[in-house]
């Protein structure tokens, strides 16, 4: 019989193992998008940088450890990210080199989430 911490374990080592090459790339997107967030906040002091920065580690955290979940992360990450472009239009903040960068990096993380939106199964309930 497993104990909960092997359990925990397994389903863990399942996640990582699932992972398609389009769900990596969306990891490393995310991470980028979330360390540009992190250092924005840090020169700039303003608590949505911290907010979104957490907000996509998370993210990226929920891809990995609850796997079962992945086909509505997609679109919900898509949705975040649309948040955070526009919130960008409406109140540019920071260096225009980072804003432009960032920009770039989350449009692509769009489309990669919508293609492995599009791409996944359903889950099994």
């Amino acid at each position: 019989m497993a104990t909960e911490g092997q359990q925990q374990r397994s389903t863990l080592s399942y996640g990582i193992a699932s992972l398609r090459t389009l769900d990596w790339t969306a990891i490393v997107l995310a991470l980028a998008t979330a360390v540009i967030h992190l250092y924005l906040f840090t020169t700039e002091d303003w608590l949505p940088f911290l907010l979104a920065g957490v907000g996509f580690l998370g993210a990226v955290g929920v891809l990995i450890a609850l796997p079962r979940y992945r086909h509505w992360l997609y679109p919900a990450g898509v949705l975040f990210v649309l948040a955070q472009i526009v919130g960008y239009l409406l109140l540019p903040l920071g260096p225009l080199w980072i804003g432009v960068l960032d920009k770039v990096i989350q449009v692509v993380l769009i489309l990669v989430l919508l293609q492995l939106f599009r791409t996944t199964t359903k889950p099994d309930r």
